[in-house]
């Protein structure tokens, strides 16, 4: 079975993108998430909705954030969907320049750097 082509590259940052050198809330189009960040600059995140993951653990989606852990079971607990170890990120955590981050996040909230993030589904 092929992989249809646009679908894969909506997951990929083909819908566009959105700069950031401020402490400015942003957010995705209607229906979209932001699948990756890249640090233009040291980068660090608001302690609240700084990474605001689209978590689904339903289907044992999890990305790292700043309002909750994501693989963060007691070692020896890991299940097929969820790991261990996994700790959250806080306002401390400097993500460095030149660094790309993958996810996916409905809100972004930088408060010091600069950064470019890329949109998908």
């Amino acid at each position: 079975m092929g992989i249809n082509s646009t679908e894969v590259s909506y997951n990929f940052g083909q819908l566009g993108s959105a700069f950031n050198d401020g402490v400015a809330v942003m957010r995705p189009p209607t229906g979209k998430v932001f699948i990756a960040i890249t640090m233009l600059d040291d980068c660090k995140f608001n302690a609240t909705d700084g990474l605001e993951a689209a978590n689904d653990s339903t289907a044992g989606l999890e990305y790292i954030g700043t309002d909750e852990a994501a693989h963060n079971l007691t070692d020896g607990n890991e299940t097929v969907s969820s790991g261990s170890g996994g700790i959250q990120v806080d306002a401390s955590n400097t993500f460095p320049a030149g660094v790309t981050i993958y996810g996916r996040w409905n809100k972004i909230k930088p408060t010091e750097g600069s950064i470019i993030a890329y949109i998908g589904q």
